[in-house]
């Protein structure tokens, strides 16, 4: 979808949600409310990889159909990008109508799952009464975490604490790391897959004790007792897809390996220098996001070994055919490329990206030989 599009959907979910920020405030819901938890399905664009969470609000004795949408943003807030990318971006809770909600779901083409909360009258109240004060409050903004603190895990705390208890927690998948968690959500999006794979660092690597990805609530709040019954009932499908896989000529494996593949053999200095200098350069980029952002998952990114920043400087002796110094450094990094190596040879973007790895070795090698042979022999 496109950012004009985006723009048009945000500025509605706003108008409508003022229409309901003041009337919610004085509700009091009938023996007759639901409050649900809606799992939204994934999609093809890259905001939707991962799916989305919402609360769901209806009370046919008030003509009350809600939906709390954590998540939203502004694109036209000053310096979008530098504050997205350093972690202070501003996100915040707006509410608007089930039917535009669906609606926008059934446009989208992306499956819409209910879990309805089997919970007492006056917790439905405390909760609706959480979720229209978050509105009105400080508790209204929040800074975007991916793991810690996103659509899902907003919807995880707020019912948290309207059930006074961590009652909501983690049940599959806690012997998983992050990583390997995320990286199915990726498939037939490949370069998606790569840029996630080397742009984490080591957070993405812990254990993934904490609920942050939609489905991964949905799984455990079928799981999760209440008052010695279950607290959710049975998934309710509203939307059902069949799934479209997307296919692209360029999005794919194939071109990766057809360009690396094209570096390896056609042997020439200017391809060899020229991708060097792109991988230095999503090495200096990597170091940057690490000490520049607040995102926790960009830093300590090992990665680096493999996107050497040092590389600039192999470059730099190797354009001043200074041969000793370009070979030492290009063997030295040739060592910490074999560090790197048996540091991820258990992660699960190994394969992925063993490519890469491949092709530096086999240019930063032809480089050092070909550099050894040119150094002087003092007899």
């Amino acid at each position: 979808m496109k950012a004009p599009l985006l723009k048009k959907i945000f500025v509605c979910i706003l108008l409508l949600g003022s229409i309901y920020n003041s009337y919610g405030q004085d509700v009091q819901l009938s023996k007759n409310a639901h409050v649900s938890v809606l799992t939204c399905g994934t999609g093809n664009e890259s905001y939707s990889l991962f799916g989305h969470t919402a609360i769901r609000v209806s009370d046919i004795d008030n003509n009350l159909d809600v939906v709390y949408n954590y998540g939203a943003f502004d694109f036209d807030t000053p310096n979008f990008v530098m504050k997205f990318t350093k972690g202070d971006l501003n996100y915040f809770i707006v509410n608007n109508r089930y039917v535009d909600f669906i609606n926008q779901y059934n446009y989208e083409k992306r499956d819409v799952y209910e879990q309805d909360l089997d919970i007492p009258l006056a917790l439905k109240q405390k909760l609706f009464d959480n979720l229209s004060q978050s509105l009105l409050s400080e508790e209204r903004l929040y800074q975007y975490k991916f793991i810690d603190n996103n659509c899902t895990s907003k919807v995880v705390d707020v019912i948290n604490k309207t059930l006074n208890g961590k009652v909501i927690t983690k049940k599959t998948d806690t012997d998983q790391t992050y990583r390997s968690i995320l990286f199915p959500y990726f498939d037939n999006h490949f370069y998606e897959k790569l840029g996630t794979s080397i742009v984490f660092g080591t957070k993405v690597d812990q254990m993934g004790t904490k609920i942050f990805l939609p489905f991964e609530l949905q799984k455990s709040l079928k799981l999760i007792q209440y008052q010695n019954h279950p607290l959710c009932k049975e998934n309710k499908t509203l939307i059902d897809f069949e799934e479209e896989i997307p296919s692209s000529w360029w999005n794919n494996c194939y071109s990766y390996l057809l360009l690396l593949g094209f570096v390896i053999l056609i042997n020439k200095k200017r391809i060899d220098y020229i991708y060097l200098v792109i991988i230095a350069l999503l090495g200096l980029l990597f170091v940057f996001l690490g000490f520049y952002s607040s995102h926790q998952e960009l830093g300590y990114n090992y990665n680096i070994l493999l996107f050497n920043p040092i590389l600039f400087v192999v470059l730099y002796f190797w354009s001043t055919r200074n041969a000793k110094w370009t070979y030492k450094l290009a063997v030295f990094n040739i060592l910490l490329l074999i560090v790197y190596f048996f540091f991820i040879i258990t992660k699960v973007h190994l394969f992925i990206v063993s490519p890469i790895l491949i092709t530096n070795l086999v240019v930063l090698t032809r480089l050092a030989i070909k550099h050894k042979k040119r150094i002087p022999i003092i007899i």
